[in-house]
């Protein structure tokens, strides 16, 4: 946040969704100044004045493609990539296509040397668009149709993720119709529950992805692939969820998968491979405190030996999946202020309501999720007081909430710009049209310079899919 917090609490753990104001939080000595660990590596408020990225001041951004506008810092976004890169030496570091995906990102991960996970026919498409090499695809998704198994095959990807009976059988006669040996993951869920919101947990037995363990549905799906004729399963993989801190979730899960690894090798299995997925948190407020990839990376290798020692074999290539820890901190989301007003709360306390024009459509992570990001007044400096504010959307819910409790200057005002930091992943991913608006565009900057990624969409794209 720009403001600090009670730093016993997270924001989503204490703050207020209706009355009360939420007292625990600090006003900021100043709310202009930055905490770096928020925004991307060339943001930053030089000289008191406008937020600038990588030498480009927002006001510049704002005329040039309007707002709201995804701002993405290009050199911060490849930095983290060959961070997990390096990090991860030795390991294959899959980026996972799902937090943001355009054809100019597919292009940046493979040429950081990073490979490429996806899960649908259209990311697919994308990376394949890209000029991405196929052996360096991973495809992964519960529900993949037959159409999209056979593009893959057909385009030889390295590795299919199989995550049902259904597909497994699914994939046997795409493969066999190609006449090729397709490359598998089998994805099996280790009975983790992580500490992350539900609907981004994916390793606990009640839910759809994956083959579970404990009731041998895992070992028995295992066997039928190396049944198969053109299926060869090179090894397996797990992925506990999104927005992970606590390493404990990750080290009980790599030892439960590598325990059922052990099984299949000593079956006669010719296993060589381990993903671990991602999942891997970052910082959206002051509360956040993210591992750097190469201590993770230590400290998964630690486990993954220990329980291969354990085991008594030998330890399998490793690969994991980043994808909100390279897009997320690299992005921010530029909104021109439309109106301001002050509601009275319980206790005598206000709250100072500003709306800007984008909203739910373009960051839905707030509504979805009780999601926490921070924002800052990015046109100018203010030496006005802070006071408690609320940035809304322009749709009509009022769960149109961007980011829920900041401090802001008091005098924010119409036609003023505030950027919300942390916003590269999911949120352009998960963008839609609620209300017929538009979709915003994707800029990236990079020396000074902007270049168009995704263009803004427009009515005409909205009226398109009319038939009558």
């Amino acid at each position: 946040m720009t403001g600090s917090v009670d730093s016993s609490t997270s924001l989503s753990s204490r703050s207020s969704t209706a009355g009360a104001a939420p007292l625990w939080l600090v006003p900021p000595a100043d709310p202009n100044l930055l905490v770096p660990e928020l925004w991307s590596t060339n943001t930053g408020k030089p000289d008191g004045g406008e937020l600038v990225v990588a030498g480009v001041p927002v006001s510049r951004i704002a005329e040039e493609f309007g707002t709201p506008t995804y701002v993405l810092d290009e050199d911060d976004f490849r930095a983290r990539a060959r961070g997990f890169r390096d990090g991860f030496a030795g390991a294959d570091v899959y980026y996972a296509g799902k937090a943001f995906l355009c054809v100019a990102v597919a292009r940046w991960v493979a040429e950081e040397g990073l490979s490429l996970d996806v899960c649908s026919g259209g990311e697919l498409a994308t990376a394949l668009r890209a000029g991405v090499d196929p052996l360096r695809i991973g495809f992964h998704g519960n529900n993949k149709s037959v159409a999209e198994l056979d593009r893959a095959v057909a385009a030889g990807i390295g590795r299919i993720v199989v995550d049902s009976l259904v597909e497994i059988a699914r994939l046997e006669q795409v493969a066999a119709a190609r006449r090729v040996m397709q490359p598998v993951l089998l994805r099996v869920t280790p009975g983790v529950e992580a500490h992350t919101h539900a609907y981004i947990a994916t390793a606990h037995e009640d839910q759809k992805f994956g083959f579970p363990i404990a009731a041998g549905e895992a070992l028995a799906a295992m066997r039928l692939v190396e049944s198969a004729e053109h299926l060869e399963l090179r090894g397996l993989h797990c992925h506990i969820g999104s927005q992970i801190f606590d390493s404990a979730g990750f080290d009980l899960a790599a030892r439960r998968v590598l325990s059922l690894y052990g099984e299949g090798v000593r079956e006669g299995m010719a296993l060589g491979e381990l993903d671990l997925g991602g999942g891997f948190g970052i910082a959206y407020s002051t509360q956040d405190h993210p591992a750097a990839p190469a201590a993770l990376a230590e400290h998964m290798r630690a486990t993954v030996e220990d329980e291969c020692r354990n085991q008594g074999i030998e330890v399998p290539r490793l690969s994991v999946e980043p994808g909100r820890a390279i897009a997320g901190p690299s992005t921010f989301t530029l909104y021109e202020v439309g109106t301001v007003k002050t509601v009275r709360l319980e206790g005598g306390a206000h709250r100072l309501y500003v709306a800007v024009d984008g909203g739910m459509s373009d960051n839905i992570r707030t509504a979805l999720y009780g999601a926490d990001f921070s924002c800052t007044l990015a046109s100018r400096w203010s030496t006005a007081e802070p006071v408690l504010a609320r940035v809304v959307g322009k749709h009509c819910e009022s769960g149109d909430i961007v980011v829920r409790d900041e401090f802001l200057p008091s005098d924010v005002t119409p036609s003023d710009l505030v950027a919300v930091p942390g916003t590269g992943a999911y949120c352009r991913s998960l963008a839609n049209t609620y209300n017929h608006v538009p979709r915003p565009p994707v800029v990236a900057v990079r020396d000074r310079r902007t270049s168009l990624l995704v263009r803004r969409e427009s009515e005409d794209d909205l009226l398109a899919l009319d038939v009558s």
